[in-house]
C-alpha cells in the first residue's frame, strides 16, 4: 500500500461532490427522476414528453411513448379530464449480462389532461405508431372559427 500526502482542500472537496452525487441519486430515486451523463436532475423522467396543439377544428395531443404496446396504454375521459395510463413493463432479465448503467425507467405512469368545454368527447380518436401515441379532440361546431363573407356595395 502506497502512503500518500494528505490534502484536506482536495478531500474535503471530493467528499462534498460525492455526497452530493448520492443525495442527487437519493432525491432522483424518491421522486422518480434519473441521473443523466452530466448527473443533472431530470425529474418526471417516467412520464412521457407531451406536446398538445390546437388546430380549427381539433385538439391533437402527441406523447412519446417508446417502448411500450398498445395493449398497455389505457385513455379515458370523464369529467371533462382526459387521462392516459400506462405501464412499461421490464424486459426479461438476463443474469448473464453485467450492466454498466441502466437508464431506461419502466413502471407505469398516469397523464392528466383538463379538457375545454367545446369538444366532443364523444367522437375522441387515438392512434399508436412508433411510439407515439397521438390522441384527436374534435372542437364542437361552436367553436370552430367562423368565416364571414364581407359585401361589397
Amino acid at each position: 500500500m502506497a502512503l500518500t500526502r494528505w490534502n484536506p482542500t482536495t478531500d474535503i472537496t471530493r467528499d462534498l461532490d460525492t455526497m452530493q452525487k448520492r443525495m442527487n441519486r437519493l432525491f432522483n430515486d424518491f421522486f422518480g427522476g434519473r441521473e443523466g451523463d452530466g448527473d443533472e436532475l431530470t425529474l418526471g423522467s417516467r412520464l412521457p414528453a407531451v406536446d398538445v396543439v390546437e388546430n380549427d377544428d381539433a385538439f391533437v395531443l402527441e406523447a412519446e411513448l417508446p417502448g411500450m404496446k398498445k395493449d398497455d396504454i389505457k385513455i379515458s375521459i370523464a369529467n371533462d379530464v382526459l387521462s392516459i395510463r400506462g405501464e412499461k413493463k421490464i424486459e426479461k432479465e438476463d443474469k448473464k449480462k453485467n450492466y454498466h448503467r441502466t437508464e431506461r425507467s419502466y413502471g407505469s405512469f398516469s397523464r392528466t389532461f383538463p379538457l375545454p368545454g367545446n369538444v366532443k368527447a364523444d367522437k375522441v380518436d387515438a392512434e399508436f405508431n412508433n411510439g407515439v401515441l397521438t390522441v384527436t379532440i374534435p372542437k364542437s361546431e361552436e367553436a370552430k372559427p367562423k368565416q364571414i363573407d364581407v359585401k361589397v356595395k
